[in-house]
Order: structure tokens, then C-alpha cells, then sequence
């Protein structure tokens, strides 16, 4: 039950966190009070709604079925990613991106420090593979952990280092593609890692699927709305 309460209460702190940071870009961004008030509720229900998706589709036996075409990952992974796309491109050069203070996109990765922790005791419990942990082949931790000593560095200065925080979010995208591929091959490709127990099939049930089914897709978000604003601000006079 405490694993549990650890997923459920990692996924609702992050979601009032991404919550959050709408409102307050709303609110800097526009000044007509009623329309404000129907972005947020389009922001809070797009959250709400996506959650309540999961919670549906991770209730019902055919999420558990791991044969390849993958579901899970055209269902609720292949979705997030599209989305993300289309909504960034198109919002590209509004100014709502640049009024989000930027250490605030770059510190919202410290959850995945939380996560590769709650995951060690997963596998703990068999309901997790070790192979897609920090006890595998999985090094998202030590890269959540470069956050907090980076951020003593460009903590609110981060327009005077853009090009290491540009290359901190490829970096960061890189590893997220790793860790997909870590889940992938080891569900449907054991034996690439030599003779392995199996997938435990546990891990596509509720609450466990929030991470790959909202945690990571939020993380992808973040770190291309990053790049996004960092490449349209200007170049910091060192002189």
C-alpha cells in the first residue's frame, strides 16, 4: 500500500506542480480575466481527464497483454508524445513561453530522482524488472542528481548559460529514449540481456503505468518546452 501511496502522491504532486505553472503563465501572459479563467479550466480538465484515462485503461485486462504490437505505448505513450509535438510547434514563438521563469522548467525534472528511488523498491517487491532501474542498465538518477548541482550554477541565470542548459535538456531527452528503449527490449526482447526473468506484468497496472503514462511524457514536455524557450531568448552580454 505505501508503494502505491508513493505513485499516486509523486503523480498528484507533479500535476499540481504543472498546474501551477499554468496558472501563473496565464496570469503573466494575458490580461482579459475571463478568458484567463477558461484557460486554466481547459488546462486543469486536460489533466484531470488524461488521469482519468489511465486509471480506465490500466483497470481493464487488455493493457496486461504484451504482445507485440506494444498497447500501452500506442495508448497512452505515442498520444502524449504526438500531442507535445503539435502543441509546442504551434506555440512556438507565443509569448507564454517566455514569461515561464526557466529555472522553474529545469528544477521540474528533480522528480525523477523521487522515481528511480520509489523504483528500486519496486523491484523489491518483483512488481518491477531490474533491468529498467538504476540496479539495471537504467542511469536517469545520475542525471536528475546533475539538476541540483547544475542549478547552484545558473539558478536564475540561466540566459548567461544557454548553451549548457540547451545541451543538459538533448542530454535529458537522450536518456528518456534509453530508458524507452530499456522498458521495450526487455518486454519484448529478453534475450538480447541473456537469460532474464520476464517482465513483471504487475507494472502495467494502477498506479505503477503513471509513470510511464504521465511521469516520463511530462518530463519529455518540459524539457522540449525548455529547448524551445531557451533557443528564442537572447544572447547574455558577458563583456
Amino acid at each position: 500500500m505505501e508503494l502505491q501511496i508513493a505513485y499516486i502522491g509523486l503523480s498528484i504532486l507533479m500535476t499540481l506542480i504543472l498546474i501551477l505553472i499554468g496558472i501563473k503563465t496565464i496570469d503573466k501572459t494575458y490580461r482579459q480575466k475571463s478568458k484567463n479563467s477558461k484557460r486554466k479550466v481547459i488546462l486543469i480538465s486536460f489533466l484531470i481527464i488524461w488521469h482519468i484515462y489511465i486509471f480506465v485503461l490500466a483497470s481493464t485486462e487488455f493493457m496486461l497483454n504484451l504482445e507485440f504490437p506494444p498497447r500501452f505505448f500506442i495508448l497512452t505513450i505515442l498520444p502524449l508524445f504526438i500531442f507535445t509535438g503539435i502543441f509546442i510547434y504551434k506555440n512556438r514563438n507565443n509569448t507564454w513561453i517566455q514569461n515561464i521563469p526557466p529555472h522553474w522548467l529545469f528544477f521540474y525534472q528533480t522528480f525523477r530522482i523521487l522515481i528511480e528511488v520509489i523504483f528500486v523498491f519496486t523491484v523489491s517487491k518483483g512488481i518491477l524488472h531490474s533491468n529498467v532501474t538504476i540496479e539495471g542498465y537504467n542511469f536517469d538518477m545520475v542525471y536528475a542528481f546533475t539538476v541540483l548541482i547544475i542549478g547552484l550554477i545558473v539558478f536564475k541565470k540561466i540566459i548567461w548559460y544557454k548553451r549548457l542548459i540547451l545541451w543538459w535538456n538533448y542530454l535529458g531527452l537522450g536518456v528518456i529514449a534509453i530508458i524507452i528503449f530499456l522498458f521495450q527490449s526487455t518486454i519484448y526482447i529478453p534475450e538480447f540481456y541473456g537469460d532474464i526473468e520476464p517482465f513483471p506484468i504487475e507494472f502495467l497496472k494502477y498506479p505503477y503505468v503513471l509513470v510511464p503514462a504521465f511521469l516520463m511524457p511530462s518530463a519529455v514536455f518540459i524539457h522540449i518546452l525548455s529547448i524551445v524557450q531557451l533557443r528564442k531568448m537572447p544572447v547574455a552580454n558577458t563583456e
